[in-house]
């Protein structure tokens, strides 16, 4: 199996290509930066809100006070047991928490999935684009190291004709 030509800085056209891609690719994410973040959907917000509230400790502590207060008024009866022992309307309650708040996570847990991914990408862009780059910085130390040894041999020789000479 050969290798394809390489051109004049020792890349070949697929490296070349890649390069000017990820090239291109650094000038938008420049032009970019300077927007700022990408706008987000009233969805979006909503779902980000949500997963960063119910993902709290403050959020933990206010419903387990909550819950405990519930048990307890149900228990001894301080005020009309509205839910006695089962606690079924308490079941009811969690259980519809439950069913509204997954839904508001998965979503921006998807968000996050997908940034995640697109971040991955770029980087995986940016490490290959880096190796190319020590590649070529690898071809050119190597002709710089090879047109020093021949200027050496040439050294050399001219100093042992020198020598023959004298």
């Amino acid at each position: 199996m050969t290798n394809p030509p390489l051109s004049v800085h020792g890349l070949r056209d697929t490296e070349r290509k890649l390069l000017n891609e990820l090239r291109d690719l650094r000038r938008s994410i420049r032009e970019h930066e300077g927007k700022g973040e990408p706008t987000l959907t009233v969805g979006q917000k909503i779902a980000d809100a949500v997963a960063a509230t119910m993902g709290s400790w403050k959020f933990i502590i206010i419903q387990t006070t909550i819950l405990l207060i519930w048990i307890l008024l149900n228990i001894t009866a301080w005020v009309q047991r509205w839910d006695p022992y089962p606690f079924i309307l308490l079941n009811l309650a969690l259980s519809f928490q439950a069913a509204y708040a997954a839904p508001f996570i998965m979503m921006s847990q998807n968000r996050q999935q997908d940034i995640d991914r697109q971040q991955a990408e770029s980087d995986y862009k940016v490490n290959i684009k880096a190796e190319l780059e020590i590649e070529l910085l690898h071809q050119k130390i190597d002709e710089l190291r090879e047109k020093e040894v021949l200027a050496l041999t040439h050294a050399v020789q001219q100093l042992c004709t020198d020598i023959k000479k004298a």
